[in-house]
């Protein structure tokens, strides 16, 4: 009791109560620029968005752009203000934080020099960003694989495939990376007609189905030219190919050619353009008599009572 009596009376509790408020208002300030750090980081991702626009750039697509920089930003920013925050919040309880930043030195270095392939990761997104290569929502392939980009940071980039599948890519080991999202998107198609069909009268027939897409309320606004149709690209062995291509706003080329695809089998059936397929002829060889059907026949024809 007397050594709690005298803890009592020996504590400073003016100065733990400044420390406290110092403590409490640090907190308290913490809060507030991360409040506003969050408020600045959405008024930046709006006026991202509008500048991308004026500059002619679809919305969807400015849009991912600004969410996928303003992420990033906030993460960054975020851990520093917590880190700066963390240190002032030690010093005000009394530990020095100069042995402490010197120590975080030299471990940063020493992790500098054991985790080379982390900083190559960190160095490659950042130029990955930085250069608008790939944005979350966009689908691409990275190193042969493709998918839909759901998470992007300095480290990872990670796809999900059709089949639900999760892959998660190192920066620093991409080796090839495709957007098949930036900008605007196209459905490529190569549909084969009979060697009897009039390439000139099938032609007209699929234009027509394409302007009617683009002239349709569902699909008209995701189409963003008229169809384009090359011509005639490939004599297969049972079809006559034409190649041509519809481009689309970012992501929409696959439903936009599964309707195309759809009717343009109605048109062709109502206009009886025949869309081919493979015909194969098998062959058995010239029938033969065994040597006793030979025999057989031989004798019926020699004796005339047989007959």
């Amino acid at each position: 009791m007397d050594l709690l009596i005298k803890f009592i009376e020996k504590t400073d509790w003016e100065r733990i109560v400044f420390s406290g408020l110092r403590l409490l208002l640090t907190l308290v300030l913490l809060w507030i620029v991360v409040s506003v750090v969050k408020v600045l980081l959405w008024r930046l991702e709006q006026r991202l968005v509008v500048l991308a626009e004026t500059r002619g750039e679809v919305p969807t697509e400015a849009r991912k752009r600004a969410e996928t920089l303003v992420r990033l930003l906030r993460q960054v920013v975020l851990i520093l203000v917590w880190v700066i925050g963390g240190l002032v919040a030690l010093r005000e309880i009394g530990l020095e934080i100069g042995p402490i930043l010197a120590s975080v030195g030299v471990v940063g270095l020493a992790i500098g020099f054991g985790a080379q392939n982390l900083v190559k990761d960190v160095i490659s997104g950042f130029f990955l960003i930085l250069e608008n290569q790939v944005r979350v929502g966009d689908v691409a392939i990275v190193n042969g694989t493709g998918g839909l980009v759901e998470s992007l940071s300095f480290r990872t980039i990670v796809l999900r495939d059709l089949q639900g599948t999760v892959h998660v890519f190192p920066n620093g080991s991409i080796d090839t990376l495709a957007n098949m999202t930036q900008t605007w998107s196209a459905f490529v198609f190569d549909i084969g007609v009979a060697y009897k069909e009039d390439i000139d009268r099938v032609i007209p027939i699929m234009r027509r189905v394409g302007e009617e897409m683009r002239a349709d309320r569902t699909y008209g606004p995701s189409i963003l030219e008229n169809i384009e149709i090359f011509g005639v690209d490939e004599f297969a062995d049972s079809a006559v190919v034409i190649k041509g291509r519809i481009k689309t706003v970012p992501i929409k080329q696959w439903e936009v050619g599964r309707e195309y695809r759809r009717r343009i089998k109605q048109a062709f059936d109502r206009e009886g353009v025949e869309i081919p397929f493979p015909h194969r002829t098998l062959y058995f060889g010239e029938q033969q008599e065994t040597p006793f059907a030979k025999l057989a026949g031989a004798a019926a024809r020699s004796n005339p009572a047989a007959r």
